[in-house]
């Protein structure tokens, strides 16, 4: 096999792509939570108390913004694993309703250390923002015990390796 030049230089520009100056990759502990995950900027942390699954939970957001799009990690400890389906489910809707879209093309999703289960997936949704621009968002969902996440890309367009090496890069205590 010889050497290409132009297979290599393509090559070489794919992989900056993910690790351009604008993508300054980091990894972050969400408070009270045992995930790390890798972030393209350095995120703010909000953490507030809203309806879920039918009860009151404490909800952290860690997010950040960068070249219009945004990456967060929501998550909340239910206390009870009945509610488990139904805020994974919730969840999915509400990020749906959000941009006014549809939840599509479901895969499995896998986080190392999180608790097997059927709602554990990766979504992608196109919907419009609040000014009427096209918006495209993809979530992944997944629990490790009575917890449950919600890892989101979202902006006019997602640069699919940046996105995977974001949701690629959550991991769960074992």
């Amino acid at each position: 096999m010889s050497f290409d030049p132009l297979r290599a230089c393509l090559a070489a520009a794919v992989s900056l792509a993910a690790c351009s100056p604008a993508l300054n990759w980091r990894e972050i502990r969400p408070e009270a939570s045992e995930l790390t995950a890798l972030f393209p900027c350095k995120p703010d942390r909000f953490v507030r108390t809203l309806a879920l699954a039918g009860g009151q939970v404490e909800m952290h957001l860690v997010s950040c913004a960068v070249d219009g799009v945004t990456y967060a990690v929501t998550h909340a400890a239910l206390g009870d694993g009945a509610r488990i389906t139904p805020a994974l489910q919730q969840l999915r809707d509400a990020a749906a309703a959000n941009i006014g879209g549809e939840a599509r093309e479901p895969a499995r999703f896998e986080v190392s250390g999180m608790t097997p289960h059927a709602g554990a997936q990766r979504w992608r949704i196109q919907g419009r923002a609040a000014d009427g621009t096209a918006v495209d968002q993809q979530i992944g969902l997944f629990h490790k015990g009575l917890r449950v996440y919600q890892a989101t890309v979202v902006g006019p367009r997602i640069d699919a390796e940046a996105a995977e090496v974001f949701f690629g890069g959550l991991k769960l205590a074992s």
